[in-house]
């Protein structure tokens, strides 16, 4: 199904791009294809596949459903270090970029969890709620210096998660992505017992603090570098292990590959009709995800709602 999907990302698009016309030596097709078309379709697969597994982990550390780099204030954290940069060093490489991000993002995640520690949760609902009124709090803050400046517009255009500017050349910091999917299926059996608890997690002989951090760092790591390259895409870590979880059950080591599989699968087809629907305009795939996101949110609510009553 992915290689389906990522074969049709290659030939869908503005640009004749077909096998007739590669066949036929178009240098025009060919270096659409080179240049955009199969650089755009890898950020798709490794921003959706790192996505997904980020928003599991924070799942997981957070012991929560609802909660994913969006809920949790470390998308707002990450735009927030973006702007930063822009103020104090707008010729910054876009690995610096990244590392600041990285930085501001584990900061808002940290502050996140450590709030969660303070707070009676007496419904699970609550958890998200904290997250998002954290993340409204960072934004505003984001949106109000942005606005002093007269940084706006390009926050904006930092922000929307949109891969119609992905090239050759700009987008291969998220390989970055793939190793830190890889190091957290190593760790996922620790992430799986540091969700039961610190009490727990310290009798089984593990660090708790130190899974914690490793947990924050892959999820902040992940978010900063999909932000600073292709912008942010809301949901994504809440709808896919939701979804796999319904059908294969909690057992991460043996869902997380196909938690990247879903998660890049479905960025795929979301840019896929965000190319399609208003052809030859492209919708963003963060407006797009956001809205199949949010009526995913709002049914996990309800289905939630409905198990306390």
């Amino acid at each position: 199904m992915i290689a389906l999907l990522a074969l049709v990302s290659l030939f869908v698009g503005v640009s004749d791009v077909s096998l007739a016309a590669l066949a036929n030596g178009d240098g025009h097709a060919q270096l659409v294809l080179i240049a955009s078309r199969i650089p755009r379709t890898f950020a798709l697969i490794l921003s959706g596949a790192a996505l997904a597994v980020a928003g599991t982990i924070m799942q997981m550390l957070a012991r929560n459903r609802f909660v994913e780099p969006s809920t949790a204030g470390t998308v707002e954290s990450a735009s927030l270090g973006i702007l930063f940069v822009m103020l104090f060093a707008p010729a910054m490489p876009v690995i610096g970029k990244m590392l600041v991000a990285t930085a501001f993002a584990l900061a808002g995640t940290a502050l996140f969890l450590r709030i969660l520690r303070q707070v009676p949760l007496r419904s699970p609902l609550l958890v998200p709620l904290i997250g998002i009124m954290l993340g409204s709090v960072i934004g505003a803050v984001t949106t109000f210096i942005a606005y002093r400046y007269d940084l706006q517009q390009s926050l904006a255009a930092w922000m929307t998660g949109d891969f119609s500017g992905i090239l050759k050349g700009r987008y291969e910091l998220l390989w970055l992505n793939l190793a830190l999917t890889i190091a957290a299926y190593v760790a996922a059996d620790r992430f799986t017992v540091a969700g039961m608890g610190q009490d727990f997690t310290t009798n089984l002989g593990l660090n708790y603090r130190r899974v914690v951090s490793l947990g924050l760092v892959i999820v902040s790591m992940v978010t900063a570098v999909v932000v600073a390259t292709v912008g942010a895409i809301p949901f994504l870590g809440l709808v896919v292990p939701n979804v796999v979880s319904m059908i294969m059950g909690d057992n991460i080591r043996r869902s997380l590959p196909w938690i990247a599989l879903t998660g890049a699968g479905l960025v795929l087809m979301c840019d896929i009709v965000g190319r399609l629907v208003i052809r030859p305009y492209e919708i963003p795939i963060g407006t797009v995800f956001g809205v199949v996101g949010s009526i995913f949110f709002l049914y996990l609510l309800l289905r939630s709602r409905s198990r306390v009553a």
